[in-house]
């Protein structure tokens, strides 16, 4: 379980709705061939929503480039050796103490620089969720350490907004590829300007290609024969 200091430095995201997600669907599949295609096989999914604020953009940077299983008992250890996990705890402990925790020096590094970034007010969580999406990708880039993958990636999950839509991730390139019935898959800069045309709803956009990714790999959805 989480510990009460964890869930204090939370900052709690409310998901779209099961009948926002539906109506933003719909739209998405009467302006776009590509999500006519898909939402004619994607089942109904939920959104992939997370503990926001300093803990959720923490977490999210322990886990990167670490399998599953590492990266479930290294955040346990974290959580056990932080259990008020804000930046003032966490500034507190010396480098050994978190490389003790199971994390890399370059993630004790971006750890603190998150942490610094919020006490300094440079990158305030406490008012990142009232800035516009651009804005606040921004604030979160401008921190050493966080990439724009991983800022719309927190923005999304961890805060519930719409209309990010995190174009460097690989997974949602090749459901475009397979939808689109391209040969190649699209670049990080093409993935951004297709996602354009998804506007207000490219987050949904998003979770409806990697449903669709997860139910082609797992050989539940074709698409036109494709798989992956």
């Amino acid at each position: 379980m989480l510990g009460e200091g964890f869930l204090a430095g939370v900052i709690s995201a409310s998901a779209p709705t099961p009948d926002l997600i539906a109506a933003a669907r719909a739209h998405l599949a009467a302006t776009d061939p590509l999500f006519g295609r898909l939402e004619a096989v994607t089942p109904i999914f939920e959104w992939r929503l997370r503990p926001g604020g300093f803990p959720g953009l923490a977490r999210m940077i322990v886990e990167q480039q670490i399998s599953v299983a590492a990266a479930a008992s290294i955040w346990a250890r974290v959580q056990a050796g932080l259990p008020d996990m804000t930046p003032d705890a966490l500034m507190a402990l010396d480098d050994p103490a978190l490389q003790g925790f199971g994390l890399s020096r370059p993630k004790v590094r971006y750890l603190r620089e998150i942490a610094g970034a919020h006490l300094s007010g440079a990158c305030d969580f406490d008012a990142l969720k009232a800035l516009p999406d651009a804005e606040a990708v921004a604030a979160l880039v401008a921190i050493k350490g966080v990439g724009r993958w991983t800022a719309e990636t927190f923005l999304m999950f961890c805060e519930g907004r719409i209309d990010v839509f995190p174009g460097g991730d690989v997974a949602l390139q090749e459901a475009m590829r397979w939808a689109d019935g391209l040969e190649v898959r699209p670049n990080e800069k093409a993935a951004y300007v297709r996602a354009e045309a998804w506007k207000p709803y490219r987050g949904v956009a998003a979770h409806l290609l990697w449903a669709c990714y997860g139910g082609v790999r797992r050989g539940e959805i074709s698409l036109d024969g494709r798989t992956a």
